[in-house]
């Protein structure tokens, strides 16, 4: 007796067509501009645009570190591992606090934290400036670091996290005389790997993307971020020279895309261990 013949699922092939359709899409303008990167000023406003990768990759990333561009990875760099630390730190004692300390308007205090998320950056730009200016901070390292170093984000991170974690644990180092310092150091820090890698990867990405601020606050060429400087390629000159920006925009997703890669494990793991209740 002849066997049916099965009808054949098409449905994991196109799938997979979909998804590297999707993808080519979405990497075309980074492609596009690594094409651009390559390219002279001549080339670069040739028309029709040319689709083969030109030769000067290297002359137009000269050009950027000419300009301070090494100086202003740097500066990106500190500023934002500082700005991590410091959050970090902060947001574990904010999360120790919301879950193991009883205090009055405790609640109150956790939404209005929460509050901080639904209003952008622009809305404190002018008091933020004035309180800076105030201290004597405008053009250092200060006003780029400390106003960043309180986090609603990692406050609730953190405190989603340590609310997963049985109380058991808090009574037990209670009565062994551990204070609450050295329970968040000893106890709760081992166990939060996971989400202090996902609060590093969110914090040194935000850091390493601010543009706004430090163009308001810093005047300093050798004090600029990362960001300042691709502006400043960009302007450079009657007619906009894209081999150089193209090259700087390139050069600026790298950290960030490593910071990723190297913290993708805790990124992930993180955010699955704050969903868990």
């Amino acid at each position: 007796m002849p066997q049916p013949q099965r009808k054949r699922d098409w449905s994991v092939p196109l799938t997979h067509v979909t998804l590297i359709v999707i993808i080519f899409i979405m990497a075309l303008p980074l492609l596009y501009a690594l094409l651009l990167a390559t390219f002279t000023q001549a080339q670069a406003f040739t028309y029709p645009p040319r689709l083969v990768p030109g030769g000067d990759l290297v002359s137009n990333i000269n050009i950027l570190f000419n300009r301070n561009f090494g100086t202003q990875i740097l500066n990106t760099v500190f500023i934002a591992v500082i700005v991590v630390v410091a959050k970090t730190v902060l947001s574990l004692l904010a999360g120790l606090a919301f879950v193991y300390f009883r205090f009055p308007g405790k609640w109150f205090l956790f939404f209005f934290v929460l509050l901080t998320l639904l209003m952008p950056t622009e809305i404190i730009i002018v008091p933020l400036f004035n309180l800076v200016a105030d201290l004597g901070w405008g053009d250092t390292f200060f006003a780029l670091t400390v106003p960043f170093f309180a986090s609603a984000t990692g406050s609730f991170l953190f405190r989603q996290h340590f609310s997963n974690i049985p109380g058991e644990l808090a009574e037990a180092a209670q009565l062994d005389g551990a204070t609450p310092l050295r329970f968040l150091w000893s106890v709760l820090v081992p166990m939060s790997w996971n989400v202090i890698g996902a609060m590093a990867v969110i914090q040194f990405i935000y850091m390493w993307n601010q543009y706004l601020w430090p163009v308001i606050i810093m005047n300093s060429p050798e004090k600029k971020v990362i960001q300042q400087g691709v502006r400043d390629a960009l302007q450079v000159g009657a007619q906009t020279d894209f081999g150089p920006v193209m090259a700087g925009a390139i050069i600026a997703t790298i950290p960030p895309l490593v910071v990723f890669i190297l913290l993708q494990k805790q990124f992930m793991s993180g955010f699955a261990l704050t969903r868990d209740k």
